[in-house]
């Protein structure tokens, strides 16, 4: 099995990469440009995952590294799933200093509900006081 690296530094990010995988592959971002990805991860904290300084995985904390955080676009490419990568991206998330104090920790998942139960993610503690605007299109609108 190959060594897998966890890294926050953006530096490493292939941003190219993650903009083609969440315009073209993902079921939540489709459309979105490549600007919006950059001021997302400009304004973000980012985990790359590597193996030999090439990235086959990336999520993002949106986080005011105090009181909230939400974790967004977890991302293991196909052809590098199955060999744990998710769960290393996982346990880094939860042992990032960016959320150690954060009295609520969110996210949402079509299909992967299973994977954040293990880390201590349930449905929403009270869903009736949650609110939203949602706006599926509006990257292709």
């Amino acid at each position: 099995m190959q060594q897998i690296t966890i890294s926050d530094d953006k530096s490493r990010l292939d941003i190219d990469k993650i903009h083609h995988f969440l315009n073209t592959e993902s079921t939540w971002a489709k459309g979105i440009p490549l600007d919006i990805v950059r001021r997302s991860i400009d304004h973000s904290v980012c985990l790359g995952a590597y193996i030999e300084n090439r990235q086959v995985g990336f999520c993002r904390i949106i986080t005011d590294q105090a009181t909230f955080a939400n974790l967004v676009d977890v991302i293991v490419w196909p052809e590098y799933r199955a060999q744990g990568i998710a769960k290393k991206l996982m346990a880094a998330v939860l042992q990032h200093p960016s959320v150690a104090t954060v009295r609520r920790f969110t996210l949402a998942t079509s299909n992967a509900h299973g994977l954040y139960a293990k880390y201590g993610f349930t449905a929403l503690n009270k869903p009736e006081t949650f609110m939203e605007i949602y706006r599926p299109d509006v990257y292709t609108s």
